[in-house]
């Protein structure tokens, strides 16, 4: 793995929101200055060399704000090892809690203090959950709501997680869950990588609860799912089953 270019670094608070980037030029600016209405709160921007100019664009930002920083990365590498280099950085930065979520508004910012105060209180880790009562997606065809409740039960079935949405990339992680989890050995890199962080975090005991959200289909841009990505992630839970992840 190339070794990222660091621009910039946020200040420190105790509340960190890990952000992966390829392409997201129209999305990044206002989901940032969303985010940083929260006091609490700091963005970590990773980004993988965006041709559309995504990272020029948090790099501008980061000049005026503190809480802002981003992690540069050489090319296009994969969600998963954005996420482990980030969670790094922010661990490295005295974060308590880690969250992730995507630049497209599917995940919307307003739900972020919803996940901190469960975290705090309750859980160790916080998923933001299409599938439990009171959660929906909205815009969806019907293959892809086939593909992602019929993952989510697929995954729930053979690793025994008993979690409804263990492919939700919307999340608050309590310090210590990142400190235990060995990320070097964190294999997954697609959407797998989601599965396989609730595996960790359940094998290792920690408390994992759900929060309801609505998730509506990315405002503009371009999906980044794929049939490699659901194969992929097939045969990552198998992997994880039979102890080979």
């Amino acid at each position: 793995m190339s070794n990222p270019i660091i621009t910039s670094s946020p200040s420190h608070t105790d509340c960190t929101v890990v952000i992966p980037t390829y392409n997201e030029y129209d999305n990044i600016r206002p989901i940032i200055r969303r985010i940083l209405q929260e006091p609490r709160f700091r963005v970590l921007v990773v980004d993988d060399h965006s041709p559309d100019g995504t990272g020029q664009v948090v790099e501008e930002m980061s000049s005026e704000e503190p809480r802002l920083g981003l992690l540069s990365r050489p090319g296009k590498q994969g969600l998963g090892s954005a996420y482990v280099e980030g969670f790094r950085r922010a661990l490295g930065e005295g974060a308590r809690f880690i969250f992730e979520m995507d630049a497209d508004f599917s995940h919307d910012p307003r739900y972020l203090p919803h996940l901190l105060e469960a975290a705090e209180c309750y859980y160790d880790l916080v998923i933001g959950s299409r599938y439990v009562p009171g959660g929906k997606t909205t815009d969806w065809g019907a293959l892809r709501q086939l593909i992602s409740r019929g993952g989510n039960l697929y995954a729930g079935l053979i690793l025994g997680l008993r979690v409804a949405d263990s492919t939700s990339g919307f999340r608050c992680y309590r310090r210590a869950v990142l400190e235990t989890v060995d990320l070097q050995k964190v294999r997954s890199n697609g959407y797998s990588f989601q599965i396989e962080m609730v595996y960790r975090a359940r094998r290792a005991g920690f408390r994992i609860g759900e929060l309801p959200i609505t998730f509506p289909d990315r405002r503009v841009g371009k999906s980044k799912m794929s049939r490699r990505i659901v194969i992929e992630a097939m045969i990552n839970v198998w992997r994880m089953r039979l102890g080979m992840i």
